[in-house]
């Protein structure tokens, strides 16, 4: 089963890290990737860009309407995510735990459907 694991963060928070802090944060994200990607658990993954980088779409009444900025103010921002392959639920837990985000931020861990 496909899960997706949200990672969120407080982007204010990341952007006061030290150079240095930041780089080993870097690095420990390329060992959990080449991690998952070994174990076969990896489909996908990327960071994101910034909030203030986002647009919001709407349509009302037919007519498109895009805002700048994210849907809604929050203390933490989706930062990134992976798309992964676990044979269940407690295995995409384990896989989000490793995550280094997870120590200061948090994973949220979300199920594919499956259209048929």
């Amino acid at each position: 089963m496909q899960y997706l694991l949200l990672i969120y963060r407080n982007e204010a928070q990341q952007g006061q890290m030290e150079p240095a802090d930041y780089q080993k944060l870097l690095a420990e994200y390329s060992a959990y990737t080449q991690s998952i990607v070994q174990s076969g658990h990896f489909k996908a993954g990327d960071g994101l860009q910034p909030t203030k980088t986002a647009t919001t779409v709407r349509v009302r009444d037919g007519k498109t309407l895009a805002t700048d900025g994210p849907f809604a103010e929050t203390r933490e921002q989706l930062g990134g995510y992976y798309l992964v392959e676990a044979r269940d639920l407690d295995t995409a837990i384990e896989l989000a735990a490793r995550i280094p985000g997870a120590r200061d931020g948090s994973i949220e861990v979300r199920p594919v459907m499956i259209y048929k």
